[in-house]
């Protein structure tokens, strides 16, 4: 189960009732903020969301209206006695970046860890304990400005139980559980693996969050088939498709036409510019190429199961 709420929707200029990007995701009571744009702190109150819970926070870049909120959550953070380590990750340059950061929001009584993504994906309990083993983080190159990257969360899931195996094999019940969550066990002085009970693995969640990018391939290619894609939608119509371009944004069309080609269940558009007041007006310009598009505003929350997903406002 993966729980996603949008907590900034703005790009550049925070407006009324529109912060600036951020949003967070949620998986058995811990968390991923994706951006720290300004108002994070206020939406996450809003939101009844504890900034306690996030372990990670991974920043797409370094422009301010992605990170300028980063410093207060952190001095938020130690105000309500944080100890555990948060982790942060980000593109190239992210050292020299968190320097300035921490300058800003003085002494903390946490660690602040750097982490570089490989391509292949981090699995996130090795940073943070409650995290579930199949659950992954992985860069996506992005086109924009600066260097930049996106995100793909992936919770995978372990293939179906087969208690008459269990039962053939001796296992008690008790054992039941640590190996359908892949652990091994030990019966009478054997070993028992989780392959022994469990089918092949069945399709996991996928979740991928763009940050500032043109439309590019590798982030199609990272959000083939996923639940849900967050993607930028800072300009409009086609008359903005040029300025668009020249900045390294997309446009309702362009991110609907990626969603399209990807394969995805649902998208979401975010990060729309000050110029356009009521990006719900615009929307049909995006369904008109994937249907199953949304306009996000600042609360929007889905949560997504194995089996089903629900969504609400």
């Amino acid at each position: 189960m993966i729980d996603m709420t949008l907590l900034g929707t703005g790009a550049t200029v925070p407006l009324p009732g529109r912060a600036l990007s951020a949003a967070l995701l949620s998986c058995q009571g811990r968390s991923i903020l994706f951006d720290c744009g300004e108002g994070t702190q206020t939406a996450l109150r809003r939101e009844h969301l504890s900034p306690l819970k996030i372990d990670f926070i991974a920043l797409s870049h370094y422009h301010g209206d992605h990170l300028f909120g980063l410093p207060g959550l952190l001095q938020t953070m130690g105000c309500l006695g944080r100890e555990s380590p948060l982790t942060l990750c980000g593109p190239k340059g992210l050292r020299q970046v968190l320097s300035l950061i921490a300058a800003l929001s003085g002494p903390l009584p946490f660690e602040l860890r750097l982490l570089s993504l490989p391509p292949e994906g981090f699995p996130l309990h090795q940073a943070a304990s409650g995290w579930p083993e199949r659950a992954l983080l992985l860069p996506i190159p992005t086109e924009h400005r600066v260097n930049s990257q996106g995100y793909c969360f992936r919770l995978g899931r372990a293939g179906k139980f087969d208690p008459e195996k269990a039962r053939a094999l001796g296992l008690p019940q008790s054992l039941w559980r640590p190996l359908q969550q892949g652990q091994s066990v030990r019966v009478r002085g054997r070993e028992v693996r989780p392959e022994q009970v469990l089918g092949p693995p069945r399709r996991g969640l996928s979740l991928v969050f763009s940050g500032d990018t043109a439309p590019c391939s590798a982030l199609e290619k990272a959000a083939r088939g996923a639940d849900l894609l967050v993607h930028e939608a800072t300009y409009g119509g086609p008359e903005q498709a040029e300025l668009a371009a020249e900045y390294g944004h997309s446009t309702f069309a362009q991110a609907a036409e990626l969603a399209a080609r990807a394969g995805v269940k649902r998208l979401w558009l975010t990060h729309f510019s000050q110029t356009l007041p009521e990006p719900e007006a615009l929307l049909p310009l995006a369904q008109e190429h994937f249907p199953e598009t949304v306009c996000g505003h600042d609360g929007l929350t889905i949560r997504l199961n194995f089996e089903e997903s629900r969504e609400k406002s």
